[in-house]
């Protein structure tokens, strides 16, 4: 369990919230804010890797081929390095451009972000979220209005710009 989700379970353990409303922030909230933050890491670790063997191999490849000059099985090993070295970072770089991890990352950590801003905001009953005696029950409905146009703006942005993208870089 991650410690944002455990924050926010305390905290909604001490508020004043309705079991339906607990039931929200549980199944709704809580399960998708966890969600995109695993999201986000695998998307990260996939391209930090990818990138990192493109750009190490775009380094390798220019001293690779200056050793293609050598004669005998020197020359003949280096152009098969070269060939070998060439291809992974060819398909390095086609994983990420088709699977789009930068841009899923991006998307994935900027809305978790902004979900747990939401979240933070309404347990501390801060703007939008003020309560005259400080009841996150009385502001309820505006929390879960926010967070559902959160979940909607999410699903734009990955079909407006991950998906669209992908399919560019597919069609081409």
């Amino acid at each position: 369990m991650s410690d944002v989700k455990t924050t926010f379970e305390q905290l909604m353990n001490n508020s004043d919230l309705e079991p339906r409303q607990r039931e929200f922030v549980e199944l709704r909230y809580l399960d998708q804010l966890t969600w995109m933050e695993g999201k986000a890491k695998k998307a990260q670790w996939f391209y930090y890797r990818l990138r990192l063997i493109t750009i190490i191999g775009a380094v390798v490849v220019p001293a690779l081929v200056s050793l293609n000059t050598l004669h005998d099985w020197k020359g003949t090993a280096a152009q098969i390095a070269t060939w070998v070295v060439s291809l992974i970072v060819a398909i390095s770089a086609a994983v990420e451009g088709f699977f789009q991890f930068g841009q899923r990352w991006r998307n994935y950590r900027s809305t978790a972000e902004r979900l747990k801003i939401e979240g933070w905001r309404f347990f501390q009953n801060i703007d939008p979220y003020e309560s005259d005696n400080g009841s996150q029950a009385a502001v309820f409905g505006k929390f879960a209005d926010n967070v559902e146009d959160l979940f909607q703006k999410e699903v734009d942005t990955y079909i407006t710009e991950v998906v669209a993208e992908k399919h560019q870089s597919g069609s081409t």
